[in-house]
């Protein structure tokens, strides 16, 4: 659930009293994208600490740099090109890989038909996740951009500051790895339905 704003303002407006330094209005910009920011930052880490984390880093890269934004571009494109940078930096710094595994809440159904089906679901979504977490950072998050945010190959492009070609090659490449991956769900996903 999204906090509501305490200011109802357009976003540009909003922009331009951050970039007066509106204490307010940062707050309210903050409200708008934190869970935009935490959602990439989680599926790209796996974790929700490093996630929370790289969500604070990324607000005080904002705060700071709020004056920067030119508006050449869309503003999610640009937060989204922190966000993606912030995210590549944090991968780099770890010592040793941590794979993809928010907790999933297990529902409680009746009939044990109807669990084992869930707990199946569960396990082939854990799959999933841990397949994307896999990749590449330059496949892993072309992917997390398209499936989690839903943005278009133009706003990818800009928001990782490619060609659309170059979007499309390595989202095709990501499908190619994620069909290897997790081509043993194949007859799970035939069967479960």
């Amino acid at each position: 659930m999204t906090d509501q704003m305490s200011d109802p303002r357009p976003e540009a407006e909003i922009i331009e009293a951050c970039k007066s330094g509106d204490r307010d209005a940062f707050h309210d910009l903050f409200l708008i994208y934190k869970d935009r920011v935490y959602s990439v930052a989680l599926h790209f880490s796996g974790n929700e600490s490093a996630a929370r984390d790289i969500t604070q880093q990324v607000f005080l890269k904002l705060f700071t740099r709020i004056g920067q934004f030119r508006r050449e571009a869309q503003f999610t494109t640009w937060l989204y090109r922190i966000v993606a940078n912030t995210c590549v930096d944090d991968k780099r710094k770890q010592v040793r890989f941590v794979p993809l595994s928010p907790e999933i809440e297990v529902r409680t159904m009746s009939g044990r038909g109807l669990q084992e089906r869930a707990f199946q679901r569960n396990q082939m979504a854990d799959s999933v996740r841990q397949a994307i977490s896999e990749l590449s950072p330059k496949l892993r998050l072309p992917i997390l951009l398209k499936y989690v945010e839903g943005l278009s190959y133009e706003e990818i492009a800009q928001t990782l500051s490619c060609s659309i070609g170059t979007v499309s090659s390595r989202l095709n490449r990501g499908h190619k790895a994620l069909a290897q991956k997790l081509g043993h769900l194949r007859g799970e996903l035939i069967s479960g339905e």
